[in-house]
């Protein structure tokens, strides 16, 4: 049997009735820029996040740059961020002159450690950027403490976090702006690239906004040099269908990790740990094992896709070397890059071959 890492189309097919008639609805609208079905979802999405506000745009980086441009972080400043994510974190904080300060990892959850945070800070930070990563919240507390003492915002990658909750509340408004991405592999996928920012606060999503939209509020009024990032109505369409499902295919996500933790116990593995204060929704299921890439090999043999999350971190790519930081800088993300592995875990998984990869690892 062979066992696809994701199945994409599987949840096209689950939906295809609805998500063909939202589609359909669109474009028998004649509405095809913003208009009332993006504003529709940005009113569900900010509602399931818990937030007061939710901006849709074209994609999570792009989430990500207006956040910090909305901020005012520019030239000069400093973004501390973790050592261990994909690269869109970075490239977010370049992309407005800013400079990265990578910190490394808490080596139990693979979310930037708190503890390490303090020592990062100097004059010129302007913002702290953790990452949820795999779908695991990071620890926001001590974070958060951190932001309020030395005056700094805080910017959340949310990307591969849709529902997750740190401490009972959900993702969406902790920090002072969250950004989301709904590339169609992520938990809440669109059908093509999208994204979108949540916050409690009116005068930021104003901003981004306007941003979002050249620079302007009113037509040929460009009160800022902005961009084009509008979320495509068909996109936002698309995304109210699956959204009412969001939280049923997380349950089918827990069910298969929690499978995984049983059958895998005691294999030399080393398999997610999930402190007692989060509640993860399994964007993926990262396992790490020395001999990573001989297994990641023998289970392709066998019929198992597998992905690896990320090979190359972001200060040993070749688009970040003006930033002089040596391989072994960040070992814990050098470590981690080499030896973790991402088993399936999508929702429409099915029972015989989440049989078949755990076989297959035994």
């Amino acid at each position: 049997m062979k066992v696809p890492f994701l199945d994409l189309g599987a949840a096209y097919w689950e939906l295809k009735p609805e998500i063909d008639e939202a589609v359909q609805r669109v474009l028998e609208s004649g509405w095809y820029i913003l208009g009332p079905e993006v504003e529709a979802f940005e009113t569900e999405w900010a509602a399931y996040c818990e937030a007061e506000h939710a901006v849709g745009l074209a994609n999570g980086l792009d989430a990500l740059t207006l956040a910090l441009r909305a901020l005012d972080v520019g030239p000069g400043d400093e973004v501390i961020v973790p050592s261990n994510t994909y690269i869109a974190t970075w490239l977010a904080i370049t992309e407005v002159g800013a400079t990265p300060v990578p910190v490394e990892p808490d080596p139990a959850t693979y979310n930037i450690d708190p503890a390490r945070i303090e020592a990062a800070v100097t004059p010129r930070t302007r913002a702290l950027l953790p990452v949820h990563l795999y779908g695991q919240p990071t620890d926001l507390d001590p974070i958060l403490e951190i932001a309020r003492r030395h005056d700094l915002r805080v910017v959340e990658d949310g990307a591969q976090a849709h529902g997750a909750r740190y401490k009972g509340r959900r993702i969406g408004t902790h920090g002072d702006i969250v950004c989301w991405s709904f590339y169609p592999g992520k938990n809440l996928g669109a059908l093509g690239d999208a994204g979108a920012i949540t916050t409690n606060n009116t005068a930021l999503a104003q901003r981004v906004a306007m941003l979002r939209n050249y620079g302007s509020r009113k037509k040929y009024i460009n009160e800022e040099r902005g961009m084009n990032s509008r979320l495509d109505p068909i996109q936002a369409a698309v995304l109210r269908v699956k959204l009412a499902y969001l939280d049923i295919w997380t349950e089918r996500r827990r069910t298969i990790a929690a499978h995984y933790g049983e059958k895998l116990r005691g294999t030399g593995l080393i398999l997610p740990h999930v402190p007692n204060w989060a509640d993860p929704v399994w964007h993926l299921y990262v396992i790490r094992h020395a001999e990573r890439d001989a297994l990641h090999t023998k289970l392709s043999e066998q019929g198992v896709g597998t992905l690896i999350h990320y090979p190359i971190p972001p200060h040993m790519q070749a688009a970040y070397s003006e930033l002089g930081y040596d391989h072994d800088a960040f070992p814990l993300a050098r470590d981690m890059a080499g030896e973790v592995l991402s088993l399936p875990i999508g929702p429409h998984l099915a029972a015989a071959q989440l049989d078949v990869v755990c076989d297959a690892l035994k």
